[in-house]
């Protein structure tokens, strides 16, 4: 991918801790948003790919998070989506937030892919598969090393 896709969140009141930084746990549902916004981006339309006629579905078997610094209330959190592994039934994506060009949280989240409506796995759609390849991460794009899958 040529241009890394990007989602941009703003954390609301209620996601930040008595810390004053986003809680951990919201890390993950800001991701899982930044996914379904990357498949659109991919050209999947999440109500028709996940819903009215799934195109493939997919089950997280693994996350791993690492806080890297502060984001809080309402600041603009950017987050950068890309292919970090492609296996034959399994993809993983990374994920790379920042606030105002600081690193704030990064993560690998490793999907199995399944028959839809199923848990049953299966490989990786030959159409998913192409525009995963397209979102390839180059290695080192950044020089900044990401949580490792």
């Amino acid at each position: 991918m040529l241009t890394p896709f990007v989602h941009v969140v703003r954390p609301r009141y209620a996601e930040v801790d008595a810390q004053r930084v986003v809680f951990n746990a919201h890390w993950l549902t800001y991701f899982d948003d930044a996914t379904t916004r990357f498949y659109e981006a991919l050209g999947f339309d999440p109500k028709t790919a996940f819903f009215d006629r799934p195109v493939f579905d997919v089950m997280v078997v693994r996350a791993v998070l690492e806080w890297r610094g502060p984001a809080s209330f309402d600041d603009e959190v950017r987050i950068e989506v890309a292919t970090e592994h492609l296996g034959n039934k399994s993809f993983s994506l990374s994920f790379r937030a920042s606030v105002e060009g600081r690193p704030a949280c990064a993560a690998t989240v490793t999907y199995v892919s399944v028959v839809p409506g199923t848990h049953e796995s299966t490989p990786v759609p030959p159409a998913l598969r192409e525009a995963l390849e397209r979102a390839r991460r180059a290695p080192g794009a950044d020089g900044e090393a990401g949580p490792s899958a």
